[in-house]
């Protein structure tokens, strides 16, 4: 299994409709492309406007193929569009690969 962890570098006063934007809709849309969240979370500390989430992938070109669907999914397409008529809703993305540490299987 792959994971993705991608931290999103929020613009200040856009953090509540960049949630609203995940749960209502772009978490929807990974599924139907296999992209499973495993978990969301905010930054502790509001001021520095981070979300972080996780993605799981079986592999990393299973990665490569559902990401690329997703990006050319046209429900994506005009959701991004409608959500960013008022500018960018993020300033930067980091993003980490990672597989589980062998000495700490959860199953």
């Amino acid at each position: 299994m792959l994971y993705e962890q991608r931290t999103y570098y929020i613009i200040p006063g856009r953090m509540e409709a960049m949630l609203n934007r995940f749960r209502d809709h772009t978490i929807t849309i990974f599924a139907k492309h296999n992209m499973k969240v495993t978990n969301f979370w905010v930054d502790a500390d509001e001021s520095k406007n981070r979300l972080y989430y996780v993605l799981e992938h079986q592999d990393e070109a299973a990665r490569e193929r559902n990401f690329q669907a997703f990006l050319e999914d046209q429900e994506w397409l005009d959701l991004r569009h409608r959500t960013e008529q008022d500018g960018p809703m993020y300033e930067k993305i980091e993003i980490a690969y990672m597989h589980i540490a062998p000495f700490f299987q959860t199953e």
